[in-house]
């Protein structure tokens, strides 16, 4: 009877009574809130009772279920996003039989008889904290260790970025591109040429990737290189103006009209509590009067260079 009266999709946890009516319409919405409430007790009900004749497996926290597949669809707005293909290694690992372990952070260090991290800055095992490195029979004679290290290394590291490369152009084919590496994509030797890098992203995605994108710079997306059809910002950032200091037609004369408007407020009549007439023209003569004084010892001083005295040559009269 009660698989009859409701329609229950276990998968998306939801039920439904088709032949469910009011037998007289509510007259304030209290009594609306209470009717729903009541019927919706009664449908989650339902739900819980599917769920608790489904077979279980205990955990820890209790009994889990599997539930089913959904047989009711439901709209979504964009499309499933597309598995990524395997990389190389995943496939190698694979093939091997090879299964992930999470490796702890941190490694005991033999060298250091300390714990240390296992990548980063002052990692274990570090080629640059080994001061000696003992000498194999293989190795030719003059031959620098510690550069040799440093060249495979290198080497090391241009294999991984070639392979990282090489995932990502298998994934644009396969169409499961991240859409912040679609946006570097043209920067990116994984297409080969830019007509074969994907298109499917939204206008949306586009546009939020390319803010994301401006903001990371320095310039604020100034000189990044613009998309076809991409339009400036909505809010400019606002810059500070500066007056020209050569006094001229339009913005040159505004510098003269700030400075009059300034000596306008000084000068007014309510401007007492802002400067003190008084004090300022007392400051103003005695100013003027050191510089008078300045300007007399001055002079002075030059006429008693260019004239210099007379010495008297007359014979005393005292004989010898």
């Amino acid at each position: 009877m009660e698989a009859d009266k409701y329609q229950v999709d276990i998968g998306n946890l939801m039920a439904y009574d088709s032949s469910y009516h009011f037998d007289t319409l509510p007259s304030t919405r209290e009594e609306l809130t209470g009717l729903c409430l009541a019927k919706g007790t009664e449908l989650v009900q339902v739900v819980v009772n599917a769920l608790f004749s489904l077979p279980s497996t205990e955990g820890l926290d209790g009994p889990i279920v599997r539930l089913p597949e959904p047989t009711t669809r439901l709209p979504r707005e964009k499309h499933l996003p597309k598995p990524k293909p395997p990389t190389k290694w995943e496939l190698f690992a694979k093939m091997k039989g090879i299964k992930k372990h999470k490796k702890d952070k941190r490694v005991f260090d033999e060298q250091t008889s300390t714990w240390k991290r296992r990548h980063g800055y002052d990692r274990v095992n570090d080629d640059r904290d080994i001061p000696i490195i003992e000498a194999k029979a293989t190795d030719e004679p003059g031959e620098d260790p510690f550069s040799k290290r440093r060249v495979e290394k290198k080497k090391r590291v241009e294999k991984q970025e070639k392979n990282r490369l090489q995932n990502l152009k298998q994934a644009a084919k396969a169409g499961a591109l991240p859409s912040h590496v679609q946006l570097a994509a043209t920067a990116l030797p994984i297409t080969g040429t830019q007509a074969a890098i994907p298109k499917k992203a939204s206008k949306e995605e586009l546009e939020n990737v390319a803010g994301m994108a401006a903001t990371a710079t320095a310039s604020g997306g100034k000189f990044d290189k613009k998309l076809p059809g991409e339009k400036p910002a909505k809010h400019a950032g606002k810059h500070r103006k500066f007056l020209p200091v050569v006094e001229g037609k339009g913005m040159g004369l505004k510098e003269k009209q700030q400075n009059v408007k300034v000596l306008d407020m000084l000068m007014a009549k309510g401007s007492n509590d802002i400067l003190d007439i008084d004090k300022a023209v007392t400051m103003y003569n005695v100013k003027k009067e050191k510089q008078r004084r300045r300007e007399k010892e001055v002079s002075s001083s030059a006429s008693k260079k260019l004239n210099p005295q007379k010495k008297s040559f007359k014979k005393s009269s005292k004989k010898k």
